[in-house]
């Protein structure tokens, strides 16, 4: 078996395995609930995990440096870090939600990599100059897995976004209402029933926006933390490479955009106190601004970090 038949056997094993997964959370939150919690989902995800890292390995050996030389590659190592992040979330809050999320995302970003890139992409092939120095692993991974981080925080923001819309109302609101409705005196057995029925269909509501709301803000947070570390190692490379910190070059430019828009976000939830809304609908541009940064100014092959379509 060569390596070309095992990269593509593995590639082709993480759809199927993410394929299944994904009809799995949807089909279970659909028609079952989180009642009644189990680990299926994870072992897809799991072995998913398991086929890229073989792919990721097999790519390394071949071509001698960490793959992440080209877009195919650093796709592959995207999707690779989302699956490591929601496999450690989902065994700490044992949530089904945030499958029925990253499922789809995940399934996209595979059948993308897979099926749409050009044939050359998917070819190891050597490093150029640039890229020919050992922060390749330190700056670019790092960028990578706060791109991960980045993007899981804002899908669960624009969760939130959706279902407040679709209650009418936002977490805060929710608490504000619970308590008007526990207080008025109850006079019969079945106004009693109804009333702890409301309550306690009220109190879900609150409880879920909540858990969005915070997990949103965690996962954001350790997304902001690899982001600024992997702008900070990109100036020290680029002050190596080319003898300036910063050049201002579109990829430079985008990233100081996004984490502005993030600093505000953390700021906006530390120092002004917001929940809810606001700071969902900063993360939701955010969710934007990443996809700008990581895939933009690759597309339009400008500046200093791009080197043409088939370069990261």
């Amino acid at each position: 078996m060569n390596i070309s038949t095992v990269e593509t056997l593995c590639v082709n094993s993480c759809f199927v395995l993410l394929l299944c997964t994904t009809v799995y959370y949807w089909s279970k939150t659909i028609f079952v609930g989180e009642s009644q919690y189990q680990k299926t989902g994870l072992l897809g995800y799991a072995s998913a995990n398991i086929c890229l890292t073989v792919l990721l390995i097999v790519r390394w050996i071949d071509s001698g440096h960490f793959p992440l030389s080209n877009l195919y590659e650093s796709l592959l190592f995207l999707t690779w870090c989302l699956l490591i992040l929601h496999i450690y979330i989902e065994l700490s809050m044992k949530t089904l939600f945030l499958g029925v999320l990253t499922s789809p995302a995940m399934l996209c970003l595979i059948a993308f990599t897979d099926f749409s890139l050009p044939t050359e992409l998917q070819k190891s092939s050597p490093l150029v100059p640039a890229l020919q120095s050992n922060w390749l692993v330190m700056h670019v991974t790092v960028m990578i897995a706060s791109y991960a981080a980045l993007l899981l925080g804002c899908l669960v923001a624009i969760a939130y976004l959706i279902f407040s819309k679709k209650d009418g109302t936002n977490s805060t609101q929710l608490e504000s209402t619970l308590i008007l409705e526990t207080s008025p005196q109850i006079d019969t057995e079945k106004q009693a029933e109804s009333s702890l029925s409301l309550v306690k269909t009220q109190n879900e509501r609150v409880n879920f926006l909540t858990f969005l709301d915070n997990l949103s803000y965690r996962t954001i947070g350790i997304g902001f933390c690899f982001l600024t570390l992997g702008i900070l190692s990109g100036a020290v490379w680029a002050n190596e490479t080319w003898g300036n910190y910063w050049s201002w070059d579109p990829k430079e430019t985008w990233a100081f955009i996004t984490w502005l828009t993030f600093a505000m976000y953390l700021h906006s939830r530390l120092i002004k106190g917001w929940t809810g809304l606001k700071p969902a609908w900063i993360a939701s541009f955010g969710f934007v601004l990443v996809w700008i940064c990581y895939l933009g100014v690759n597309l339009l092959g400008q500046g200093l970090h791009s080197y043409g379509f088939l370069q990261i």
